[in-house]
């Protein structure tokens, strides 16, 4: 068996994640402890009990989900005691730092401070130069290209996430984000407005990479112990100076998602366990993996999905 920890990003948030593995297991809770001593707003207050406005404010959404992220992940390690099983790590997005941090390139506490940053300088970006993001599905990545290509004239707009063979985000101005849905639409596509105010994965939030890369300077990394996959180029990277760069890079590129799971598909993995908040990435799973195949796809946030999760990898370890 080879195993894929997968860790998702912005859009998997809801109030009260993270409750049960912090109120039922004290290194649970030092986790939440030691990534609100580093942030300066009420962070576990905002995860268990929100208001979801202020949640939902980038500045406190990366924080948020990646401190559940390592939660979960901490508990998985303490019930499962076979890191060592894991062939792979990736994270969605923002999940990126959730992989770095599980892969030893970076602390617990130097984690949640870089995504605090990424946040707070997303969101100033967002300020600046507003815009949106949209699901379009039915619409394969070349027709969409030539689209966004085709509405380019009304302003700012880019493919932001290639999510499955037929899930693509884009991203920009709202003028460009109607032209190209209205254009999607013509040719069959489904467009589907996220909620979000910040155009992320675009030329809108590219100012963000200079300060951000001054940032990471002084936070130290480290080569991981396991392979990750990461979004701007759906390969692995070990060095830490390309890593870095690569991360700073990213606020602005596409996340090649669609590839990096097919890169795992190739390279034996037959695995997958999304580890944090909803199952957003195992519903892309469904559609990337065909159904015939022996891949399997697991997902926990809580206790009891966690316990599901290590009896499907007993039974096919059996």
């Amino acid at each position: 068996m080879k195993t894929a920890i997968l860790f998702p990003g912005q859009g998997s948030q809801f109030l009260g994640m993270g409750r049960e593995f912090i109120e039922s297991d004290p290194d649970c809770a030092a986790i939440m402890e030691q990534a609100e001593a580093v942030c300066d707003f009420p962070l576990r207050r905002l995860c268990l009990e929100g208001p979801m406005a202020e949640l939902t404010r980038a500045v406190h959404l990366q924080p948020a989900i990646t401190v559940t992220n390592l939660i979960c992940w901490l508990a998985l390690q303490k019930a499962w005691g076979k890191q060592a099983a894991v062939t792979c790590f990736a994270g969605h997005s923002l999940g990126e730092y959730s992989a770095l941090c599980a892969a030893g390139v970076l602390s617990i506490a130097d984690t949640i401070r870089l995504v605090a940053m990424r946040g707070s300088l997303m969101e100033r970006e967002g300020q600046k130069r507003p815009g949106g993001m949209r699901a379009v599905l039915g619409l394969d990545l070349a027709a969409l290209e030539d689209l966004v290509g085709r509405g380019a004239g009304a302003g700012v707009v880019t493919i932001a996430n290639h999510n499955t063979e037929q899930q693509i985000v884009i991203s920009g101005e709202m003028a460009a984000l109607d032209r190209v849905a209205a254009l999607a639409a013509e040719q069959g596509g489904k467009v589907i407005p996220l909620a979000v105010s910040v155009a992320n994965h675009s030329p809108l939030v590219a100012d963000a990479v200079p300060d951000f890369a001054r940032f990471m300077d002084t936070i130290p990394f480290q080569p991981p112990h396991t392979p990750i996959y990461f979004n701007v180029s759906a390969t692995c990277v070990e060095d830490p100076l390309l890593i870095r760069s690569m991360m700073a890079s990213q606020i602005a590129s596409r996340v090649r998602w669609l590839e990096i799971i097919q890169s795992m598909i190739a390279q034996g993995v037959d695995t997958f366990i999304e580890v944090g908040p909803k199952t957003v990435l195992k519903g892309m799973m469904r559609k990337i993996v065909s159904p015939d195949s022996a891949c399997q796809t697991l997902q926990f946030d809580a206790p009891a999905g966690l316990k599901q999760c290590l009896e499907q990898i007993g039974k096919k370890q059996n």
